[in-house]
């Protein structure tokens, strides 16, 4: 018997000022019984950092089609293609093709740093890829929060992050390892 997914509402208030961008989302995630906490709360991270009325949860990880999130444009083009984690380069090479912009928020401590010395010298040639680590510390922090109703507030300014719940703060520097060509937040990095 199949195990069912189990559903988690998020009420994220973002206020960006990097990019001017503020909303409230009303978010629905369908958490797949080997998602672990630390993912799904790093797709909420990655969801405020690129945050716009048009970027979607891909249909998750049962999916090798799909990004985890993904913007696409009117014509049906891709926009922005994030994943999480450590995928595979190849797959990471397929969607460079695929989208304009493409996002792989790196988490996981040793792990991490294991896929960026196997990945680093493949991935180098992409030009519209961009790479982020964000610590373990954060991660922990962040699943801690999770709860199937939760209600965060994200603040950005200079780089810098802020996921807000209750009385928990928990402050956020993505570390860039490459940045894609392009001019908007960590340009010019790694």
């Amino acid at each position: 018997m199949a195990l069912n997914a189990t559903i988690y509402k998020i009420e994220l208030q973002i206020s960006d000022m990097d990019r001017n961008y503020y909303a409230t989302h009303a978010l629905t995630l369908a958490r797949h019984p080997s998602e672990t906490d630390e993912r799904m709360m790093i797709r909420v991270l990655a969801f405020a950092l690129f945050a716009d009325e048009h970027l979607e949860f891909g249909k998750g990880l049962s999916t090798d089609d799909e990004p985890d999130l993904w913007r696409k444009e009117l014509t049906g083009d891709i926009a922005l293609w994030i994943d999480l984690g450590h995928p595979d380069p190849a797959r990471i090479r397929k969607a460079c093709g695929r989208s304009n912009l493409v996002i792989v928020v790196n988490y996981g401590g040793r792990g991490a740093d294991i896929w960026w010395e196997k990945s680093a010298r493949d991935l180098k040639r992409s030009k519209n890829l961009t790479v982020l680590d964000i610590s373990v510390d954060v991660v922990d922090a962040l699943a801690a929060l999770a709860e199937r109703g939760l209600r965060l507030q994200c603040l950005i300014q200079d780089g810098h992050v802020q996921i807000i719940s209750g009385d928990t703060v928990i402050g956020i520097d993505p570390k860039p390892r490459m940045a894609a060509d392009f001019s908007g937040r960590w340009s010019n990095a790694g």
